[in-house]
């Protein structure tokens, strides 16, 4: 098992699905895990978990919000000293007035029309319901959030001299194009934004990754219609729904020096959904 004793780490949207299990897995290698969510009741939550909650950190923080991340990580740097390794894990898939309502009816209404036979006249679409808040809300904490707390983590690593990690959670909905339209270009944008900043920052040391899970059994994931999680989870091969321990094995490995040499890359845990 790969060993984080002495390393300290951020994991944000800790506080449930992929987070959660991720908290867990860093603290289970022996590092000490601030939990970053916007609830800090389900953060507080993770943290009862662990084997030894009084060496970890819950933090209640929106990473939209850019002044909020700045004062997280202080409070992190205050309470342990150091950062090693960031998951930016916060996601979410809907917003207000996102058109998410309008592409679950009409897609409801298109399988209707397939299981009697008919030829669809149905057409699932999303953009055209989907107002300028809507699309915001959205890019607003999987990209603009995820950098955020990447440039807070960075500052922190580049004062301390740290060769730390960062693990951006990305999704093979990049890959495949299938789901809400301002989640799929969120999570593609952060794939760019790993490479990029894997260059950027290579000269210190510093590793920058991302996972890209397939459908994986989460509260987020749960939001959807239920035909909708049964096709996705008949279309992978290996037949079912990733556990969220499954794609935090994942985050482990990177966030550890198992993978000193890894950087700038995307590994896909997704049953084989599909290959990047």
């Amino acid at each position: 098992m790969a060993s984080l004793i002495g390393k300290t780490a951020v994991v944000t949207g800790g506080g449930q699905g992929i987070g959660r299990a991720c908290v867990q897995a860093l603290a289970q290698a022996g590092a000490r895990v601030a939990v970053l969510d916007l609830s800090i009741d389900s953060a507080a939550a993770t943290l009862a978990l662990l084997t030894h909650p009084e060496r970890h950190l819950a933090l209640a923080c929106n990473v939209a919000d850019s002044q909020a991340v700045a004062a997280s990580f202080a409070a992190v740097d205050q309470a342990f000293g150091r950062l090693d390794i960031l998951v930016n894990n916060a996601g979410t898939g809907t917003g207000p007035h996102d058109g998410t309502t309008e592409m679950y009816e009409r897609m409801a209404a298109r399988n209707a029309q397939l299981a009697r036979g008919e030829a669809p006249t149905v057409h699932v679409e999303q953009a055209i319901f989907m107002e300028d808040d809507g699309w915001r809300s959205v890019l607003a904490v999987n990209l603009d959030g995820a950098f955020y707390c990447a440039r807070a983590a960075l500052r922190l690593m580049a004062r301390d001299g740290t060769a730390g990690s960062i693990i951006n959670m990305a999704s093979s909905a990049v890959q495949t194009g299938e789901g809400p339209l301002h989640y799929v270009t969120s999570k593609a944008a952060l794939v760019g934004m790993t490479r990029a900043l894997a260059r950027e920052v290579a000269s210190r040391g510093i590793r920058v990754n991302a996972v890209a899970p397939g459908p994986t059994d989460t509260p987020l994931m749960r939001s959807i219609p239920a035909e909708w999680i049964a096709s996705l989870a008949k279309a992978v091969p290996l037949g079912r729904l990733a556990r969220p321990d499954e794609i935090a094995a994942s985050v482990l490995y990177l966030a550890s020096d198992e993978s000193s040499y890894v950087t700038g890359s995307v590994l896909v845990n997704n049953g084989g959904a599909c290959f990047f």
